[in-house]
């Protein structure tokens, strides 16, 4: 394995554990994976969501989020690590009766940890 080939394959692992955690709605478990200066953008509200900066901040939109959203879960579609960076297609649901919508996050790493989350949806 080339030196790209595991930094590619040590970000999926980051990202793999963070989508993990985050569909249990372990915002302690998330934020161990962030960077203390890391950034969120939000895909909410339309058209161009929120940038969110540092580890607190972050903290408390996720949060927030899984008190809103109890029945929130990702699915993935596709998940794609180049170097310390990573797409990830996905299908949001928010509820069983087939509240939906499909959308994408962009993710930088850096030294291990997640630096970047940029979400983005379709519609």
């Amino acid at each position: 394995m080339t030196a790209d080939e595991a930094m590619s394959a040590q970000t999926r692992a980051v990202v793999d554990a963070f989508n993990d955690a985050f569909n249990r709605h372990n915002v302690a478990g998330v934020m161990a994976l962030m960077t203390a200066d890391c950034v969120f953008e939000n895909t909410y509200p339309p058209p161009d969501g929120t940038r969110v900066e540092g580890a607190a901040a972050v903290r408390e939109v996720f949060a927030d989020f899984f008190r809103q959203s109890p029945q929130a879960r990702f699915e993935w579609e596709e998940i794609v690590a180049l170097g310390e960076r990573c797409a990830v297609r996905w299908v949001y649901r928010w509820d069983d009766a087939g509240g939906h919508v499909r959308g994408i996050d962009l993710f930088r790493l850096r030294d291990g940890k997640i630096a970047e989350k940029l979400s983005y949806v379709k519609g």
